[in-house]
């Protein structure tokens, strides 16, 4: 399967993270400047759509006894469903707020 390019660059299709407020969900605490899930593997590499990947639900895991663990389900290059583990900090990494912290969604 051939790569996608556009003007001579590679395209990559990854996924970052937001933190809603739990009281005012239109508020943004914290959102990822960079990508946390990105196109890794071989079998997000390659496939239907080459090197994407995009989180198509989430679990959050109490269960197991683990509110602060989350499972994303995700599609790999539109040929596969992925599972990652996400584990939320007790405290938000510093400066990491893309917009104001009056940002709204």
């Amino acid at each position: 399967m051939e790569e996608q390019e556009n003007n001579g660059r590679q395209l990559s299709y990854s996924a970052g993270v937001m933190v809603l407020s739990k009281d005012h969900p239109c508020e943004i605490l914290y959102r990822s400047t960079e990508p946390v899930l990105t196109p890794e593997l071989p079998q997000e590499r390659h496939g239907t759509i080459a090197n994407v990947v995009f989180p198509t639900g989430i679990d959050r895991r109490d269960d197991l006894g683990l509110p602060d663990r989350f499972d994303v389900y995700y599609g790999m290059a539109d040929n596969r469903i992925g599972v990652a583990r996400l584990d939320v900090p007790d405290i938000l990494p510093p400066g990491r707020v893309a917009d104001a912290p009056e940002a709204k969604v």
